[in-house]
């Protein structure tokens, strides 16, 4: 052999032998990453497998139905219909699904070609605005076995229409879909509520219970959002087992049901929800039409059991249309009700912060009897005004400072009974701050109650604290101390800011619903009902499972809930005077409060009102001045002029209250001529309506 093919051998030898080194490295590697695969991973990657060819569908349950307290409904599930394609089922010719989907355009709302899907314009279902063709190509291109959604809540009548032709169409089918519905709208919208889509940030905590983020609906307000987890019920699941196109292949394991959501009765009676609706729009309207302008906003009227607390009645307006917001939740509605200053979407019965007025005066009226201020015959000097010094500190020289009567003429002296009667602004001054400082009267309450007593009565009475009703937006107001004031305004305590307290002014900030409480505490003899709309709970198959149960808040008369302090008429931090000790109201202090609230209606601000009214009832007015952004804007808030609210609280039977009436109207003025005919009326409504059950034998 020659020595060129020896050399050429030993090429072909090291080329062969390098081969089989590379192919030997390849297997070695194949190897290596199999048995990562199949032994190192393999649990991990089967899982993985397991995901892909097993699919999990929530199904969703029936959302719990809500109630008045005589069977209405107020919101419901009602069917919608909506227009399906299953890109799987279209027939594989491309012109027949072209006849298709020409023919379907001629029968719904939705063009045959009508913009591109894309990033910056993505198809959303029921609400984006695409082309059947688009819709067709992006359920053949995402997932040909899922149902997309072409036209969405069409007609009942066109849908077994399409139904019928769905036979000649393969792919086309009509799909039924529960849809909230509240069949008494805006007269109930505002404790309600509305559903709204899940939103991001509660994603996951829905996710987990398994609802679905783009199917599910939750609560946005009102019942539906406080009573969520009730009303919704629990999915159900089903566990099936799909191929690389997700076509469904079988059930791997049995359905697991869903759970409906409970059923809801509420307090409400609808017909005196109308009513006290109707009363309260007509007067708003009325005063309007008046003046000539658009002077009265808004308004509230709120009635309720005060034995039971029960709300019998809520009525806020302006209010909304949650009928509007059944599917989706339209942009446009939702920005012009958030632009309206009147802020329709909050409940204003529970929710808004306004100034008490002298409805307030009950607080003080309590608490200045109850502590000896002054006695029930005692008659102290009431001119127009008085005339005191006011101080911030005590070794302030201070300035003085008068504090007006809303009798111009005033009332010359008063006893207890006739001072709440005739709603004197100037003997609750002297019974809230005293008459130590006080230069044109006697000085007949030297002390008076002070801020620190003051306080502690009016949180008895359900100010300053949530009232515990069931609704998402409700409001604590806001009993000011003088910790509250250096806090809030870096200023001390004055004289002055406790005469005004007194009156329900300055700081004192509550809601209607903190109005009513008091006043029908007053009325059920001390005992403070929580407030409730809730009367009883169901299941889907009409069992009881929570009847209703008044809660007794606490009793005055009975529990000591009443802060007995040391120093309680010194200007100071009232938490630094406290004792420790506690006390209750006595019984006759209460009594003695509805003789007044009595004498109010047969013989003081509101005999007007009631003249003629066959049924003894109890009031308290109020006109309560007040300074926001929108009066301020309109260069309304003039020192010693400024405009006023209207407020008037009554209930009746005076000897045994069934029922007790708030009404509000912002920028109402005098209480007794606005908001007083409003309670008058829906008082009436009441009693009416219990003729007409009692003759026709309801409960």
């Amino acid at each position: 052999m020659s020595s060129s093919s020896a050399v050429q051998n030993q090429l072909e030898t090291r080329r062969i032998l390098a081969f089989i080194i590379l192919v030997g490295a390849i297997f070695l590697l194949y190897i290596i990453r199999l048995v990562g695969l199949q032994i190192l991973s393999g649990r991990e990657w089967m899982s993985k497998a397991e995901e892909n060819r097993l699919q999990e569908i929530s199904l969703a349950p029936e959302r719990g139905v809500i109630f008045d307290r005589n069977g209405t409904v107020l919101a419901r599930n009602v069917p919608s219909y909506n227009v399906i394609v299953t890109a799987a089922f279209l027939p594989d010719d491309v012109g027949a699904i072209q006849n298709i989907i020409r023919d379907l355009s001629e029968y719904i709302e939705v063009p045959v070609n009508q913009g591109e899907i894309s990033p910056e314009n993505p198809f959303v279902p029921c609400r984006s605005e695409h082309g059947i063709t688009q819709v067709v190509g992006y359920g053949q291109q995402s997932a040909p076995f899922r149902e997309v959604k072409i036209a969405c809540n069409i007609d009942k009548t066109m849908a077994r229409l399409l139904q019928e032709k769905a036979v000649d169409w393969p792919g086309i089918s009509i799909e039924v879909e529960p849809v909230r519905d509240y069949p008494t709208g805006s007269l109930t919208a505002n404790f309600i509520g509305f559903l709204g889509p899940i939103s991001a940030l509660n994603e996951e905590y829905y996710t987990e219970r398994g609802f679905v983020a783009q199917r599910d609906k939750v609560g946005y307000a009102g019942l539906e959002r406080y009573f969520e987890a009730i009303l919704s019920g629990k999915p159900g699941k089903r566990l099936v087992e799909v191929d690389v196109a997700g076509k469904i292949v079988r059930d791997v394991i049995g359905t697991i049901s869903t759970i409906p959501g409970q059923n809801i009765y509420t307090t409400i009676d609808t017909r005196l929800q109308q009513a006290a609706q109707s009363v309260l729009l007509g007067e708003i309207r009325g005063w309007n039409a008046y003046f000539g302008e658009i002077r009265l906003t808004s308004g509230v009227v709120i009635a309720i059991d005060p034995q039971t607390g029960e709300i019998l009645a809520m009525v806020s307006y302006p209010t909304y249309e949650n009928n509007r917001m059944a599917r989706v939740i339209p942009a446009y509605y939702y920005e012009q009700l958030n632009a309206d200053v009147r802020d329709p979407l909050l409940n204003h019965a529970v929710g808004a912060a306004l100034p008490a007025g002298s409805v307030f005066k009950l607080s003080t009226a309590v608490g200045a009897l109850n502590e000896g201020v002054v006695t029930p015959d005692q008659v102290i000097s009431t001119p127009p005004k008085i005339i005191t010094t006011e101080k911030f500190t005590p070794n302030d020289p201070g300035r003085s400072r008068e504090f007006v009567d809303w009798n111009e003429a005033g009332f010359g002296s008063l006893d207890f009974i006739h001072g709440l009667a005739n709603s004197s602004n100037v003997y609750f001054y002297q019974l809230g701050g005293g008459t130590s400082g006080v230069t044109n009267v006697p000085n007949d309450v030297p002390d008076g109650l002070g801020i620190c007593r003051l306080g502690t009565y009016a949180h008895a009475l359900g100010y300053g604290e949530l009232p515990g009703i069931e609704l998402p937006d409700e409001t604590d107001g806001l009993i000011p101390t003088p910790k509250w004031k250096r806090i809030a305004h870096g200023e001390n305590w004055s004289t002055g800011d406790t005469y005004i307290a007194s009156v329900g002014q300055g700081f004192v900030i509550s809601s209607p619903l903190q109005v009513l409480m008091s006043a029908a505490t007053i009325a059920n003899d001390g005992k403070l009902m929580r407030p409730t709309i809730l009367y009883e709970i169901e299941d889907s198959e009409g069992n009881t499972i929570q009847p209703f149960q008044p809660d007794l808040k606490w009793d005055i008369t009975q529990d000591p809930i009443i802060d007995v302090y040391s120093d309680p008429t010194s200007a100071g931090g009232c938490e630094a005077k406290l004792t420790g000790e506690k006390t209750t109201v006595a019984p006759w202090v209460v009594e003695q409060v509805q003789i007044g609230m009595r004498l109010a209606v047969a013989n003081g601000t509101l005999e007007d009102t009631f003249e003629g009214f066959d049924i003894a009832a109890a009031g308290k007015t109020g006109t309560a001045e007040y300074c926001d952004e929108f009066a301020n804007e309109k260069g309304l808030c003039k020192p010693g002029n400024w405009p006023t609210h209207s407020w008037t609280v009554a209930y009746a039977p005076y000897e045994n209250p069934e029922i007790a009436v708030v009404a509000f109207v912002y920028n109402g003025g005098e209480g007794a001529s606005v908001a007083g005919p409003i309670v008058r009326q829906t008082i009436e409504a009441y009693f009416e309506l219990k003729t007409i059950d009692s003759r026709l034998g309801n409960p």
